[in-house]
Order: C-alpha cells, then sequence, then structure tokens
C-alpha cells in the first residue's frame, strides 16, 4: 500500500511468546511502512516478527488515538504508552471501541505479509577481539553454569507453588456440594474466567462454574486475575476482576488493584458480596489465606496441601471444626509450563458432608501390625496408615491421613494445636497431630 492521505489505527502485535500478552496500538498513514519500521527494530527473528491483529480507516487518525488512550488508560503499560494490555476480552474492547467511534470509516482486511524473514545472526568474535584467553572463558563458562544451576532450583521452587487444578477435580468435588450453591455469589479469588476461544487456557474452577451456572442456580461468579506471578491463562499483567450473571462475562480493571487475594478490594468482595469461595490458592500462601477466608465466615471449598494440617493456625481450625477435610484428594495438577505434575492436595471446606468414604478402621490394639504402631521416647503410642485402635484411651500420634480421612468423626478430638514432633530412640521422625478418644 503506498502513502496516501488515508488515516489509519492499528492493532499490531509479536509473535514471541514472551509478547502474548501484550499488544500495541497506534495511527499511520502507511500500514505497510509501519510494520515495516516495527519487524526493523527486532533483527528480523521467526519469534519477534509483528503482525497486524486489526487495521481501519479513520477520519482523524490524531483524535481517534487520543480517545482510545484516555478510554483505556488503565489497560496501557505506564513505560510505554503505546503498549497495550492483550487477552481475549481486551482485543474485543479495543475493537468495538474503534469501530463505534464517530470518525471510525471502515476495516480494512489484513493482508499476509510473503516477505520472507531473515534470521540476522551476530557474526562470533575471536578470544582477541574480545580481549580474553581461553583461562577467561574457562572461568566465565563455570560462573554461567553455577548461576544457571541457581536459577533452576529457585524456578523448581516457584513451579511447585504454581500449581493448577485439572476441570476433573473440580467437577468430582464441587457435585457433592451442589444443594448448597442456588441463588449464591461464587468467589473464584485466586482464578481467571472462562475463555471461549481456547478451554485449555481457562481456570478450571471458572470454566467449571460458568458451564453450570444454571444447573447449581447459581446467581453470580466473580473471578480476580492476579497481576504478578506466572501469567499461565495469558490475561495480561494487571488486577483484573471478572463477574458473569449467567449471561456474559464482564470485566474491570480497578486502579492500583493488583488481583491479589488480600487485596483491599477483594476483601471487599470477600466480605461484602461473595457467600461462597472456592479455588486453589497458592500453596505457600495457604495459612494467610485460610485465616482470611475462614474469620470472613462465609463457606469456603478450597484445595490445600496436605501438609498445611501440620501447621499450628490451620490445626487449630480443625480442632476448632471451623474446616474440615473435603471428600477428595487432588494428587495431580498442571504446573506453569503446562505439564501434568504431582503433589499432595486435598479438598478443604467447612461445607457440612452427608457422606464421607473414608478409610478409616476401628480394630483393637493388638490387631494392628507391629510395623504401623510405636512408641516413642516419651511413651507417645504412634499409629501409622488408618488403622486406629478403638480400645486405647490415651493420646495417639497420628500422620495427616487419618485426619483428612475424618477421624474426628469417628470419637476422636485433636488434643494439642502445636505439631507433635515425636523421637523414637533419639531420633526425629514425621511430625504429627496428637489425637484422643472422647
Amino acid at each position: 500500500m503506498k502513502p496516501t492521505d488515508k488515516q489509519y489505527i492499528y492493532i499490531v502485535q509479536s509473535l514471541s511468546p514472551s509478547s502474548s500478552a501484550k499488544c500495541k496500538i497506534g495511527k499511520t498513514k502507511d500500514l505497510e511502512e509501519r510494520l515495516g519500521y516495527y519487524n526493523s527494530q527486532t533483527g528480523r527473528s521467526k519469534e519477534e516478527i509483528f503482525q497486524y491483529l486489526f487495521t481501519c480507516e479513520v477520519a482523524d487518525m490524531t483524535q481517534v488515538e487520543n480517545d482510545i488512550k484516555e478510554k483505556f488508560i488503565t489497560h496501557r503499560e505506564q513505560k510505554n504508552k503505546e503498549v497495550y494490555f492483550y487477552n481475549d476480552f481486551f482485543f474485543d474492547d479495543y475493537v468495538n471501541f474503534i469501530k463505534s467511534h464517530k470518525l471510525f470509516i471502515k476495516e480494512i482486511p489484513i493482508k499476509k505479509s510473503k516477505e520472507k524473514i531473515k534470521i540476522v545472526k551476530e557474526k562470533q568474535k575471536t578470544l582477541k577481539e574480545r580481549n580474553m584467553t581461553s583461562g577467561d572463558m574457562i572461568r566465565k563458562a563455570k560462573a554461567k553454569a553455577k548461576a544457571i544451576q541457581k536459577d533452576n532450583s529457585l524456578s523448581k521452587i516457584i513451579e511447585h507453588d504454581e500449581f493448577y487444578t485439572q476441570y476433573e477435580d473440580v467437577e468430582k468435588e464441587v457435585e457433592n456440594y451442589k444443594d448448597f450453591f442456588e441463588n449464591k455469589v461464587v468467589f473464584c479469588n485466586c482464578d481467571d474466567p472462562y475463555i471461549k476461544e481456547d478451554e485449555s487456557k481457562s481456570s478450571a474452577f471458572a470454566l467449571y462454574f460458568y458451564k453450570n451456572f444454571k444447573k447449581l442456580k447459581l446467581k453470580k461468579l466473580i473471578c480476580t486475575h492476579y497481576a504478578g506471578g506466572i501469567d499461565l491463562f495469558k490475561q495480561g499483567k494487571c488486577g483484573i476482576i471478572y463477574t458473569n450473571d449467567g449471561t456474559k462475562w464482564e470485566y474491570e480493571t480497578p486502579p492500583n488493584f493488583t488481583g491479589s487475594f488480600d487485596d483491599p478490594l477483594s476483601l471487599k468482595i470477600l466480605n461484602e458480596e461473595a457467600d461462597i469461595v472456592c479455588t486453589n490458592p497458592p500453596f505457600s500462601k495457604a495459612r494467610e489465606y485460610w485465616k482470611l477466608v475462614i474469620e470472613s465466615g462465609k463457606k469456603f471449598l478450597i484445595i490445600s496441601n496436605i501438609a498445611i494440617l501440620l501447621s499450628n493456625d490451620c490445626r487449630r481450625y480443625t480442632k476448632n471444626k471451623q474446616a474440615q477435610s473435603g471428600i477428595n484428594r487432588v494428587d495431580f495438577y498442571i504446573n506453569s509450563k503446562g505439564i501434568k505434575v504431582e503433589a499432595s492436595g486435598h479438598w478443604y471446606t467447612n461445607f457440612p458432608i452427608k457422606k464421607h468414604n473414608s478409610t478409616i478402621k476401628l480394630v483393637p490394639l493388638k490387631n494392628i501390625p507391629e510395623k504401623d504402631k510405636k512408641i516413642d521416647d516419651k511413651g507417645i503410642l504412634n499409629i501409622n496408615r488408618c488403622n486406629i485402635p478403638n480400645d486405647y484411651e490415651k493420646p495417639i500420634a497420628v500422620s495427616v491421613r487419618p485426619i483428612l480421612q475424618r477421624v474426628l468423626d469417628f470419637g476422636f478430638e485433636v488434643i494439642q494445636e502445636k505439631e507433635y514432633v515425636p523421637y523414637i530412640k533419639k531420633k526425629r521422625q514425621f511430625g504429627r497431630v496428637l489425637i484422643q478418644k472422647i
């Protein structure tokens, strides 16, 4: 297209995966020249090539561009005012706003470029040119390897906290409480919305409640997107509130909203609007999350690591019957790379449970295999597995498994809020929970 007096507004995006949550909105009098400019800045690599997502002709491009900036001020990066946050919802809003503008003339069909992409490779400099010796290269390589090893260790820690729930696990558990959801507002305060174009990129919680909105007779569904962390669902680096009343998704990006579950606005929704909270909070933030949700007094159905019951705070909630284990375990998740991984999790709730398929077996102490019962250095009986003695009146140290299998429903109670750490022959054992027959 040759330069003319015509004026255009465009939305352009890089093909690089790292740029999938951003786009650029700008003005030009020559669409072909403008796209060429963007690609001349990237080195013309295959991953960094730019392409148009939307182009149109307008009567006054400067006015339209200014109106876009004003309308979507919360969607722009502060460092670069031309860069906007991008996801399916935002893109639709950008296009709809432009098309409804009084200065809009017509949409311009996007033509795919036939130009071959040339990969620009930097010429390798010699050691002499870099003023280095072979010894310098060896030392640099060792330092780089050490840094990579350190980064990989940190990445594993981060990845292990970025667990995403599978749809079937949400469905399997929530179905047991479906009678409690009628005319209720469900708040998923660690989730993103249902993405119609690609369900695989949707939060399992949002997707389940969206699909079963009428079946559960919900009043409203609210989801919040966290601005930090790994952007698995490609919603952009800004806090977003998504709501659905059973007909359509709507969103807002309040100024300074982080999207975190402890953000003041999230807490306001929790305390003033939500009836039920259902989500999978970050395992590393589980204690803080439990505290906020339980103190809110709202009904909840959440996933946490099984080890959470060894923390003093959360064990106290179990002891005081403010929380109990749900029905199902959750042993597999999707990590930030979309790979299925294993981690020991479980559902927790304060809903009444009608039926629980517990594996607890009450048997005489003598019938428990010797390998599953040990007396520690303090004289406390330690029981492995879920065979619990029904003829023993003293305290018993058990793992979290019997607690998850609702041993407290069988006439036992937690007698110590603090984690109990047994020693057998002066050798430390795994942490346990002290229970006793009522």
